[in-house]
C-alpha cells in the first residue's frame, strides 16, 4: 500500500482560540478530502484548557493571579481534564483520517505516545507508559500529555510535550491526575533548541503513522493570531 501524504504546519507562536480555529479548518478539509492529513505544530502563550473530564474547579489560582500571569482560560472539546500550554512547550495537533485501515482510539493514543517516546530518545531521554494514564513519563514526571477528539475518524487535538517549559504555571491548576510534570530542560540541565525538537518530532510522527512528509516553508498565522 501506497503511504499516505502528511502535510506538516509549523505554525509558530499562536493564541489558543486562533489555532483552534485553524485545527477546524483543516479538521473539515481532511473530512471533505480536500487536503491532506496534516500535522500542526504550534507554540501557545500561557492558557488553561479544560478538557472535557474537567470543571474550573480543578483550577487552583484566582481570576486575579491568571491575569496578573497573563493566562487566558479556554473550554475545549478534547478528552482528558485540566492542563497547561504555554511558552517553551511544544503542542502538536494531529487532523488526520483514521480511516481506513487505523479506526481503534486506543491504537491512536499508544501511537501518539510511542511519536514521542521515540523523539525522546532521539535526545537521549528514557520516557515510558504508565498503566491506566495518558501521556509520556520520565522518572521525573510526566513531560508530554495527551488529549484527543475523534469525529468520523478525523482528529482533532493532540499532545503537549514540555521542552523549556516555566512549570511554576503547572502549579495553577490540578494537572491531569494531580501527576508531577517534568521538561526536557529540566531532565537534561540545559535549555533546548525547540525547532530540533519539531524536527523529530515530524520524522518520528511519520514514521509511526507510516506516512511521507511534505513540509513547506515555515506557516506564520495571520498578525492577528500571533502573540
Amino acid at each position: 500500500m501506497q503511504a499516505r501524504r502528511l502535510r506538516v504546519r509549523r505554525l509558530g507562536r499562536v493564541e489558543y482560540g486562533a489555532a483552534y480555529q485553524i485545527q477546524k479548518e483543516t479538521e473539515l478539509a481532511v473530512r471533505e478530502r480536500r487536503g491532506p492529513d496534516t500535522l500542526l505544530l504550534v507554540e501557545h502563550p500561557h492558557v488553561l484548557t479544560v478538557g472535557r473530564r474537567a470543571t474550573r474547579a480543578g483550577i487552583l489560582a484566582a481570576p486575579e493571579l491568571l491575569e496578573a500571569r497573563g493566562v487566558a482560560v479556554h473550554e475545549t472539546n478534547r478528552g482528558g481534564k485540566m492542563t497547561y500550554h504555554g511558552l517553551g512547550q511544544l503542542v502538536g495537533y494531529p487532523v488526520i483520517n483514521l480511516s481506513p485501515g487505523r479506526e481503534d482510539v486506543h491504537r491512536y493514543v499508544r501511537d501518539l505516545e510511542e511519536v514521542l517516546i521515540r523523539a525522546m530518545l532521539d535526545f537521549r531521554i528514557e520516557t515510558f507508559r504508565i498503566e491506566g494514564l495518558t501521556g509520556v513519563h520520565n522518572r521525573r514526571g510526566k513531560v508530554a500529555a495527551i488529549g484527543v477528539h475523534i469525529a468520523r475518524w478525523v482528529t482533532t487535538h493532540g499532545f503537549a510535550l514540555n521542552v523549556n517549559t516555566d512549570l511554576s504555571f503547572f502549579n495553577l491548576i490540578i494537572a491531569c491526575e494531580g501527576e508531577a510534570v517534568t521538561s526536557m530542560q529540566e531532565i537534561l540541565g540545559h535549555e533546548v533548541d525547540m525547532h530540533a525538537v519539531e524536527d523529530r518530532i515530524i520524522v518520528r510522527f511519520a514514521e509511526v503513522f507510516e506516512m511521507n512528509i511534505t513540509e513547506p516553508t515555515t506557516t506564520q498565522a495571520t498578525s492577528s493570531a500571533v502573540s
